[in-house]
């Protein structure tokens, strides 16, 4: 009881800091930014990041409907770096030095190998197993569906089938912008002729609204799980509905682990990572031909390193106690470094312009009912494979309808389910290679 009172009688904090020391780091960050002083390398990307999302996180967090039904703090920092961005207010030298950080450095893909390595490490042999059998078919259920919703919104606006199909359904689906858009307008030009460009700046309008609908779905979502309505269909984080019976057939028993060990995780965490982008360079799949068009599919190094990792644990080849290590410094890297991430891809990976130009209620609607689809075809597909709903239409429906990388972070952040980042990253990534199967196809038939 003593350590509540002195709790209560201490100073407000600002993540962990007392308010007014957190308030002085910001103040000489943000005079450095302004004055042009903040270092052009990683140690000032970081300072920035940190005192930019700590303001925006504690303001976030602090309003009703925001923080209940949008993402709270990380996503008012996300929305707001990218506005500050947007209208000049944060100088080009300190995005310069973000971009060092977040593009040159990609600290984002350290970011979500250490989610990858430590979630599936974590898991249970057997639920492994369980959760990757039933798992695309869960992906697809999605897909199907959002081509099916997305067609009713076609009717009501009067756009054409080709046009749903290839310009909203397969650009939101298709696993975000470097695996999906970009090669996505590439098999566009091949089998129609037409301007890769053009597409691709009208796809790109319309994933970045899917993005923003996908991230706000996830924290209603999150927030229908809590109600007792949606009780039942809420894993709290764990995919699989009879995980705890399958997780006694083998030892749970508490283990220990020191630094060392932590830091083993995050050693193995950047070599799977290095074996992935080996893979992903010398396992090319050969150009195939499907119904007259060529089709060439690129495995995503994430999408390797899933298999990887999944493959070391059911294979029993890592010890105990590294697994236990991985699983910590995921669990560090996903609260403490959120902030930074969701600043970063504010700052150096969103273009709140772009999203402005194509914000009309038809392009809204339509690529809510394409989200909307991706949430109803998993859950139901889920439900009948054994999963439980909400995190199946998380992970398998919305980090499908997401822009990538940074959407799966976006989307599990407002959702408050981190650890689902391995099953994320094979609906963006493995996901996202059959979309562009299915891209080969569409383009072929309706132009």
């Amino acid at each position: 009881m003593p350590n509540l009172i002195e709790e209560k009688k201490g100073p407000f904090k600002m993540f962990g800091m007392p308010w007014y020391l957190m308030l002085a780091v910001a103040a000489v960050v943000l005079f450095a930014s302004t004055m042009g002083y903040l270092p052009n390398n990683a140690v000032g990307a970081f300072a920035l990041l940190y005192s930019v999302g700590i303001l925006f996180a504690t303001v976030g967090d602090r309003i009703p409907i925001w923080k209940e039904y949008v993402g709270g703090g990380p996503i008012l920092a996300f929305l707001g770096s990218a506005a500050l961005v947007y209208w000049g207010i944060i100088p080009q030298a300190s995005v310069d030095a973000v971009v060092t950080l977040m593009d040159t450095a990609d600290f984002l893909d350290l970011f979500i190998a250490v989610l990858i390595t430590g979630s599936i490490l974590s898991v249970n042999r057997k639920l492994l197993l369980k959760a990757f059998a039933g798992y695309l078919p869960a992906i697809l259920g999605g897909v199907v569906a959002a081509f099916g919703f997305a067609a009713v919104g076609g009717m009501i606006f009067g756009i054409p089938v080709a046009d749903i199909a290839t310009k909203y359904v397969l650009p939101i689906m298709g696993g975000g912008t470097g695996a999906g858009a970009i090669p996505m307008s590439e098999i566009y030009a091949t089998v129609t002729g037409g301007d890769p460009g053009a597409w691709l700046t009208f796809a790109l309008s319309i994933l970045t609204i899917a993005n923003i609908i996908a991230i706000i779905a996830a924290s209603v979502l999150n927030k229908f799980g809590e109600t007792k309505a949606g009780a039942k269909f809420n894993g709290n984080g764990e995919l699989i509905r009879n995980a705890e019976d399958i997780s006694k057939l083998e030892d749970t028993k508490v283990i220990k682990v020191t630094q060392r060990e932590v830091a083993c995780g995050l050693i193995l965490a950047v070599a799977f990572y290095v074996l992935g982008n080996i893979l992903s360079k010398t396992l090319i799949i050969p150009e195939f031909t499907l119904m007259g068009i060529d089709v060439k599919i690129d495995i995503h190094r994430f999408a390797w390193m899933v298999i990887l990792v999944a493959l070391a644990n059911v294979a029993n080849i890592i010890p105990a106690e590294l697994k236990e290590g991985a699983k910590k410094i995921q669990g560090f890297f996903s609260k403490q470094f959120l902030l930074v991430i969701m600043v970063g891809v504010g700052i150096a990976m969103t273009d709140l312009g772009e999203l402005i130009q194509a914000f009309t209620f038809a392009n809204v609607i339509i690529a809510a009912l394409v989200v909307l689809g991706a949430i109803v075809g998993s859950a139901v597909v889920g439900w009948f494979v054994g999963f439980y709903p909400i995190e199946t239409a998380i992970s398998a429906g919305l980090c499908m309808a997401n822009r990538g990388g940074s959407g799966d972070v976006a989307v599990l952040t407002a959702a408050k389910r981190m650890d689902l980042m391995s099953f994320a990253q094979i609906s963006s990534r493995l996901g996202g290679g059959i979309m562009l199967i299915v891209a080969s196809v569409a383009f072929g038939l309706f132009f």
